[in-house]
């Protein structure tokens, strides 16, 4: 949590940073300090009337409501807090041609979006991995260049979006992509404490404020107030502040000794290390302060495919800055310099330069390095780290962020292996933990396995990863569907080639003039028109209908029974099943996995974005036992019933991973075929991929392909090389 605090305030010194990803489980308060981070900017001058938040002293000059004069009213006002909706439309981000001054007065009006309400705000967007990927890139462009380009409808409009730019995310319900990611300034990951005591403070303090929400604000308004001022300290000393050729060096050998794509994450890192040293009350740039820096700019750009688990060895980190002392010895020691007490006076007790701390937050400013911030006590208290009753409480008394995450590892059993859910170890991976965290007793790596530990940090797991460079061949739902944007499926969607025009339902989303013109031309002798321009209504309106490409929910019903269970035959599965994962990843899809053996079937991995969770229940995949074909169509429907309810428009398609036999159970053909016709009715597209191999082949997989109605692919023509074009 002092992770998400720094990163949050060093952003709020310095938006050029580029804004904060926070990611974490569920309910860790990540919306909760985002909200309370707008309270702590310094208020906002903008000119009055002003639709765009221009700058009385600097406005902009391609402002569409300005020019403005020198003189122009003045109002200020506190910084905008703007949230975005995952399910906004694109109009709504980034503007649109309003349409009823357009038809009503003939006029070409433009309608702001939200990216002109943030402006010189904070922009925050909740579960940001679920908000559709054309957003997210207007998002990231408008944040890197400061301003936002609007081109549509006959509308050309460029206006000024500078913003904090603050998204958060449970990783379990899916990834940024990595060029995404790299957009983002910084990124942290949070956890709630596993120390009860923790706990217990965190839960009178929310009791409190429920009951008292104004008394429990007013006291800690002093705080707060204090902050914001540390706040604004810092901005008004950033550019005061030197960045050293010796900090310059360190922070090149850092990215390079990570192995980090292009430069932006040098100059995100220079940036941030400046901040963190105008934010202690530092004239010039240090050791600590590039450590801190890299820690937060670099985790999220370490990563080379979508198998790569965020992190940062921070072994590594320290040998790389050794590294760079080592290489230029005769350079002066910046840790003898401000960093001790210089011309920047005393350092100010504030986030713990190894990211962990939760001390005060005091400035150069403040007159007390004992002053406490967001995570203080209460401030009235004389007692360090006070609360309600003046004594310290356990949030304060917290170990590091670091510590913390260490100590919140899997839960063990007495011999030190993971223990199944129920408490007795059945071979099965645990289901109740999405994200993958935890290994199952049963699931047992070899060495031509495709797993290995991906991940660094202390957060290594076992991961499932392609071998041999393969490529899944592209596998489609039939038929126009409805669904969300992404690149496998054809569907009507908001973007793609016009292939035909109808009535709006609601909001005109994007307009179809000829039809709108052809719609309204038979009234215009009704309407009274002899020349001059059409005489339009809104019930003429027409808007376009567009076809592209959606993503679907690829759900993997795999056997794992003791057929399968040969090493290089199950080798080969994993394989083409990370191919295949690898290919829902870029194509924007969902993925679930059922697998089945012994006596029954089981979700491994509910409906998510998150492939890596994927590859890790995949790694975690043991095998052995009879063949339960028919269990494991059935909870296949049960699942596809369960997700067109939590998401109608996603169109589903399911492969079933098998060699076709069926062994469990009493008369298990009759049952297969029962749960087939099951499965069938859902009108779900499936895939039978045919795994028997062998000289004697008794073709079980093509008779469950007639069953369900569903084409049949060998194994072995699943995937090719990555270097053979599709």
């Amino acid at each position: 949590m002092a992770d998400m605090r720094l990163a949050l305030l060093l952003n709020a010194v310095s938006p050029a940073i580029g804004g904060v990803l926070v990611r974490g489980e569920k309910g860790t308060a990540k919306s909760t300090a985002v909200r309370a981070l707008a309270a702590l900017l310094p208020p906002v001058l903008r000119v009055a009337g002003c639709r765009f938040g221009c700058d009385p002293a600097d406005p902009d000059p391609g402002c569409p409501d300005g020019p403005h004069p020198a003189d122009a009213t003045a109002e200020t006002g506190p910084a905008r807090l703007v949230e975005l909706p995952v399910g906004a439309a694109e109009d709504r981000v980034v503007g649109s041609l309003d349409l009823e001054k357009a038809l009503g007065a003939g006029v070409r009006a433009f309608e702001p979006g939200l990216l002109a309400a943030a402006h010189r705000g904070v922009l925050y967007v909740d579960e940001v991995n679920l908000l559709h990927d054309h957003l997210v890139d207007l998002l990231l462009d408008a944040a890197a260049m400061g301003r936002s380009h609007v081109e549509r409808e006959g509308v050309s409009v460029s206006h000024a979006a500078r913003f904090l730019l603050v998204g958060t995310m449970n990783p379990e319900e899916g990834e940024l992509r990595p060029q995404l990611l790299d957009r983002f300034g910084l990124t942290v990951e949070v956890g709630a404490s596993r120390d009860p005591e923790v706990r217990v403070e965190v839960v009178r303090r929310r009791l409190a404020a429920d009951a008292d929400p104004a008394g429990f604000a007013a006291r800690w308004a002093d705080a707060d107030a204090q902050v914001a001022a540390q706040v604004a300290a810092a901005r008004r000393r950033l550019p005061g502040v030197r960045l050293p050729d010796a900090a310059l060096r360190q922070i090149a050998e850092v990215c390079a000794a990570f192995d980090v794509d292009g430069m932006r994450a040098d100059i995100v890192t220079a940036r941030a290390a400046l901040a963190h040293a105008a934010w202690h009350g530092r004239d010039r740039v240090t050791i600590d302060d590039v450590r801190v820096a890299a820690r937060l700019a670099l985790p999220h750009r370490r990563r080379r495919d979508p198998f790569d688990t965020p992190g940062l060895d921070e072994k590594r980190l320290d040998e790389a800055l050794q590294r760079a002392q080592d290489a230029h010895p005769d350079e002066p020691d910046d840790e003898d310099g401000p960093h001790d007490g210089g011309p920047a006076g005393p350092r100010p007790e504030g986030p713990d330069p190894d990211g962990g701390g939760s001390g005060g937050h005091g400035g150069p400013d403040d007159g007390s390095s004992d002053s406490r911030g967001l995570d203080g006590g209460d401030p009235r208290s004389g007692a360090d780290g006070g609360g309600p009753d003046g004594g310290s409480t356990p949030v304060d008394q917290a170990a590091s962020g670091a510590a913390e995450r260490a100590g919140a590892g899997a839960d063990a059993g007495p011999d030190g292996r993971a223990e199944s859910p129920n408490g007795r170890d059945d071979g099965w991976p645990p289901t109740d933990d999405p994200g993958g965290r935890r290994r199952s007793a049963g699931a047992q790596v070899g060495d031509d396995d495709p797993t290995r530990q991906r991940g660094s940090g202390g957060q290594g797991q076992p991961v499932a990863v392609p071998q041999g460079g393969l490529r899944a061949r592209l596998l489609t739902a039939p038929g126009v569907g409805d669904g969300v944007p992404g690149r496998r499926s054809r569907a009507r969607t908001g973007r793609g080639r016009t292939t035909g025009a109808r009535v709006p339902a609601a909001r005109v989303g994007a307009l179809h003039l000829p039809a709108t013109i052809r719609a309204a031309a038979p009234h215009q002798a009704a309407r009274g028109r002899v020349t001059g321009p059409l005489r339009l209504r809104p019930d003429d309106v027409r808007e376009a209908v567009r076809e592209g490409r959606e993503g679907n929910l690829v759900l993997f019903v795999v056997d794992a029974s003791g057929s399968m269970g040969a090493r290089q035959r199950m080798t080969a599965v994993k394989d083409a099943v990370l191919a295949l994962l690898t290919d829902a990843y870029q194509r924007r899809d969902k993925v679930a996995v059922i697998a089945f053996r012994g006596s029954g079937a089981r979700t491994l991995l509910p409906a998510t974005s998150s492939v890596l969770a994927a590859s890790t229940r995949l790694a975690e995949l043991p095998t052995g036992g009879r063949t339960p074909l028919a269990e494991g169509l059935l909870v296949a429907a049960d699942l596809l019933r369960v997700e067109r309810l939590r998401d109608p428009k996603r169109r589903p398609l399911v492969l079933v991973v098998t060699d076709g036999r069926a062994t469990a159970g009493q008369r298990p053909l009759d049952r297969t075929a029962g749960a087939a016709a099951v499965l069938a009715a859902t009108g779900a597209p499936c895939v039978v991929v045919d795994c028997e191999s062998g000289p004697v082949r008794l073709n079980l997989a093509r008779r469950l392909a007639t069953q369900l109605n569903a084409p049949l692919q060998p194994l072995t023509t699943l995937t090719h090389p990555r270097d053979l074009a599709r």
